[in-house]
């Protein structure tokens, strides 16, 4: 959510950074609304001050008898009353407050131009694509070999983008998302929390997921969405409140399931896990002081960075350019890892600086030590990562020539110690 203040001190500046988006010039029409608004709330105000002042009027001309006075009175009154009622601030509000929902946060000064995912750019690389002495398998290829990723029964039960994990790749899963949500909690500095998977219309306009992406949710019969990631309800235990800035920074984990309808991905990613409807993934959240967040930006990517490692994936940080980042995003690092069966690199993790866009649309502030007033905070998400992702990435890392899949040592207590997942027979 962006501040009319903002736009009306530079709407030259705000289009400008709008345009880096490729989206057309909206200052002007903003500073419409608001301007209803203004003269509504200013034809309210008067009218609240005429009667006032006829109500002294209409008393005196009551206790001297001068009906008529007092009846043209409150006609004056009565016609005030009704320029106010026709007036509606709140209706001009809400259609300035709708416009401006509907736009994207405006992007660091870092972030590179460019349309789409072709101009983002890679910063760092850890390890090198390994060379196998045989041609290595997707997941998939491997996951229904092994017997344990069947395709076919999800199919049955749910339809399309549906995942069945059987015996030690249904473990092995298990695994990964027990030991990195440990692994944030005990060694990260993050908060575990359980949370609701069913949360509320304010809950999603908060963290910018309504209005703009209803399509690409699921929505309950009793009007309640099933969250898309963690972050929602994570960043919405702020929503409404005041914090102190000694309260801060505050970093939250989750280990949930995620939902999404993937209306936009029609043909994209029609094989395998990659593409689901329902994931499991641990999310990371961070509610900071405005001069902090930059940091914690790079803290939390680390951390996330730190699960890849540990696994033996060869993996790489990439920044975002205008085109790819997110609606809520003002700068964000994606992180990517090699997928030898695919031969291709595919996104793992993003992290994201929000600074105070969802702050605004939610009402989140906090008041510094001996400060007067309140400001906003900033918030930060990540994947610290998507656990379907990661069994993945595992699977066509380490398997092997005859279709054995090596667990990581980091993975191994939470496997009963299984060093190998073996094909049958």
């Amino acid at each position: 959510m962006h501040d009319i203040k903002a736009v009306r001190a530079d709407p030259a500046t705000f289009d400008t950074a709008l345009a880096r988006r490729a989206m057309p010039p909206v200052a002007a029409e903003a500073i419409r609304l608001d301007d209803l608004r203004v003269e509504a709330t200013r034809l309210v105000q008067a009218a609240q001050t005429t009667r006032n002042e006829l109500s002294r009027q209409i008393g005196a001309a009551m206790k001297a008898g001068d009906t008529a006075t007092a009846e043209r009175l409150k006609a004056e009154v009565k016609a005030a009353m009704d320029a106010a009622a026709s007036a509606t601030p709140d209706v001009h509000e809400a259609a300035r407050d709708a416009l401006l929902a509907t736009l994207p946060n405006r992007l660091d000064d870092e972030v590179p131009d460019g349309p789409d995912e072709t101009a983002n750019v890679v910063l760092h690389t850890h390890g090198a694509p390994r060379n196998y002495p045989f041609t290595p398998r997707q997941h998939f290829e491997l996951g229904e070999a092994l017997g344990l990723m069947d395709f076919a029964t999800a199919a049955k039960l749910a339809g399309a983008r549906f995942t069945v994990l059987r015996g030690a790749l249904a473990r092995l899963e298990r695994a990964l998302g027990q030991w990195m949500i440990t692994l944030h909690a005990e060694e990260h500095g993050y908060t575990e929390a359980t949370v609701p998977y069913l949360v509320n219309d304010a809950t999603m306009y908060g963290t910018g997921q309504l209005p703009k992406f209803g399509e690409d949710l699921f929505r309950t019969t009793d009007d309640r969405w099933l969250i898309p990631t963690a972050e929602v309800p994570l960043t919405n235990f702020v929503r409404g409140e005041i914090l102190a800035e000694a309260a801060l920074p505050i970093r939250l984990t989750a280990l949930t399931p995620c939902f999404r309808s993937e209306a936009g991905s029609a043909g994209r990613d029609t094989r395998g896990m990659l593409r689901q409807h329902q994931f499991s993934k641990v999310e990371l959240v961070s509610i900071t002081a405005p001069t902090e967040s930059a940091g914690e930006h790079e803290r939390m990517t680390r951390c996330a960075e730190r699960v890849l490692t540990d696994l033996g994936l060869t993996w790489r940080r990439v920044l975002l350019s205008a085109g790819d980042t997110g609606f809520g995003a003002a700068k964000t690092y994606d992180l990517e890892v090699w997928l030898p069966g695919q031969g291709a690199w595919r996104e793992i993790s993003s992290c994201s600086n929000c600074r105070d866009f969802q702050a605004r649309r939610m009402d989140a502030r906090f008041r510094s030590a001996g400060g007067k007033g309140t400001e906003f905070v900033h918030t930060l998400n990540g994947s610290g990562v998507a656990v379907g992702r990661a069994l993945i990435a595992v699977m066509e890392t380490h398997q092997d020539e005859g279709g054995g899949v090596t667990v990581p040592d980091v993975l191994r207590p939470w496997m009963g110690g299984m060093e190998r997942i073996a094909p049958p027979g």
